[in-house]
């Protein structure tokens, strides 16, 4: 038979529960301040707004290779990455990766048309490696840009220049050479060549891993 001591195991109890709600407390005031020090660093929003910002937002951890979205799921969620890297991509018929996107640290990733219309994706989003992101359903997310103009204007200077790196991007991949392409990915993400695999970066080159091994052999000799 075991037995206990009256009081103690309600004791330890309420201080093992009042150390995991100071744990999870404090894991999130550090995640949250990166987004903080983002968003005074990019916008007039005042301490109040940011507050209101942060504190409707859930915390939300990726192992690798965990999808956030899945394919003919419905994109209900605004997403920020505080810590990690994600990407999106469609799967082809042979059920190989067309990679879209990329989303480091400190940026934002969603599925805009399926998040906009509240109809299922044809694409995924995944995390490259452990991540730790910060998200707002649609509902929440649009009574915020409502009541803060200063975010909603912030949103739109997003989604303008979301637009014009897209049409950039289609221009490079329908135009450019496989050595212009990965060129311009080097200065574009040159932080991230040594967290993807090669595999993923040619994936999102458009073009076959042979070539980019090539290229970048190339590129060594020089």
């Amino acid at each position: 038979m075991i037995q206990h001591t009256p009081g103690f195991g309600t004791g330890w109890r309420l201080q093992d529960n009042l150390y995991i709600w100071q744990s999870r407390f404090t894991f999130k005031l550090q995640m949250t301040s990166g987004f903080e020090i983002y968003l005074r660093a990019h916008t007039s929003l005042g301490d109040a707004e940011i507050e209101q910002i942060v504190s409707a937002g859930k915390l939300r951890s990726l192992e690798r290779n965990e999808l956030l979205l899945q394919e003919g799921q419905v994109c209900r969620h605004k997403t920020f990455v505080i810590k990690g890297l994600l990407r999106n991509f469609g799967t082809t018929a042979d059920g190989s990766e067309s990679i879209t996107h990329f989303s480091p640290e400190n940026s934002w990733t969603i599925d805009a048309e399926s998040y906009h219309l509240q109809t299922p994706t044809q694409f995924s989003i995944a995390a490259v490696e452990r991540s730790e992101v910060l998200q707002w359903n649609k509902t929440e997310f649009e009574r915020l840009l409502h009541e803060i103009p200063a975010l909603n204007n912030f949103s739109q200077k997003l989604i303008t220049q979301a637009s014009y790196g897209n049409r950039n991007r289609l221009f490079t991949t329908l135009s450019a050479t496989p050595e212009e392409k990965y060129e311009s990915f080097v200065k574009s993400y040159p932080d991230l060549l040594a967290r993807l695999p090669l595999h993923m970066i040619a994936s999102y080159l458009g073009i076959s891993l042979k070539t980019l091994t090539r290229i970048r052999h190339s590129q060594l000799h020089r």
